[in-house]
């Protein structure tokens, strides 16, 4: 059995190679999904002898299968957004525990102590629907930080305009976290000079604006907001873990996630360089589901494991993925 609390210890390069070997065979012997798509691709644990050989599932697998490696109840399901009329991602949480561990020592790492902040909260399309692992992380972020002014805004956008140049005025350390679309709305209503506030965009329009290049967001919001830099969120329903990023785009994981990418011709080969590519992600607090997740962005990884996000597959674009039918 896996100790799910060295998976927060890791300190080590080779602490994180010799973990994501174990969670994979681990997963393998009792995730039937994933077994089943190891066995398509005729891979066992004897043929993996790095983390570069273990398979990754193509995330679209969470939309139609129940991605399990556990028997255990479970506690709750985060849903994705999806778009009207098409399937949703499902992620079975079985540990809130483990969730709440990862996104509490995730931003403490890059950011210290969350009850520093008053964590403010702009995320009306994730807030006016159920099951959302984004607001699950935030909503007890709120709570940890123990400001009475940190919450929630919907539509009350004037509030948080005061809180916000009242707070940053007297030197109060700040979280704003919000959707692209939102903090866009908030800078065309007022224009701010903030010192002491991380602006952290979740990313996406979410239908409401004409979809922005990241430079060209981060541009308009850092002028808007008057801040050096604009900070962002890089997680999804499906992962258990966030990648941040302090400035430019680039983001780091914590040490019990990691970030590669796959050639785009061929899903099954991972790039050993710093060429464009699908990106794969290894969330080893995916203990109790997957670990090992292709996902439908792209990037590019640095040589010191950092990585950047260029854009997104679409369907078209998609090879090696006719395992789908399983």
């Amino acid at each position: 059995m896996i100790d799910k609390n060295a998976i927060f210890k890791i300190k080590t390069p080779a602490e994180f190679e010799s973990l994501a070997l174990e969670v994979f065979k681990f997963q393998f012997e009792n995730n039937r999904v994933y077994r089943s798509f190891c066995d398509l691709l005729y891979i066992h644990p004897t043929d993996v002898k790095t983390s570069n050989d273990i398979p990754f599932l193509p995330i679209q697998f969470f939309k139609t299968r129940d991605v399990l490696s556990t028997k255990d109840a479970i506690e709750t399901t985060f849903t994705s957004s999806g778009t009207t009329g098409s399937a949703t991602s499902k992620h079975h949480v079985t540990d809130l525990k483990i969730y709440k561990q990862s996104f509490n020592k995730g931003f403490e790492h890059f950011y210290g102590n969350i009850e520093d902040y008053v964590i403010l909260g702009l995320l009306p399309s994730y807030l006016e629907r159920e099951g959302s692992s984004l607001i699950y992380m935030v909503d007890a972020m709120i709570s940890k930080s123990k400001h009475a002014e940190s919450g929630f805004y919907l539509d009350n956008i004037s509030e948080l305009k005061d809180t916000l140049i009242k707070l940053d005025a007297e030197g109060q350390k700040i979280l704003l976290i919000g959707v692209s679309f939102a903090l866009l709305d908030l800078v065309e209503m007022h224009q701010f000079n903030l010192k002491n506030t991380v602006i952290m965009e979740t990313g996406g329009m979410k239908g409401r604006r004409k979809e922005l290049i990241r430079e060209e967001l981060h541009k308009q919001l850092k002028a808007g907001f008057g801040t050096k830099e604009i900070h962002s969120e890089y997680g999804m329903t499906e992962l258990l873990s966030q990648a941040y990023s302090q400035g430019h785009g680039v983001f780091k994981c914590p040490s019990w996630m990691k970030v590669l990418t796959r050639d785009t011709e061929d899903a099954l080969t991972i790039n050993t360089s710093e060429k464009a590519g699908g990106i794969n992600v290894i969330d080893l607090a995916n203990i109790n589901s997957c670990s090992f997740i292709a996902t439908q962005d792209l990037g590019r990884v640095n040589p010191d494991g950092s990585f950047e996000v260029i854009g997104r597959f679409d369907n078209s674009d998609i090879r090696g993925c006719n395992l789908m039918v399983l």
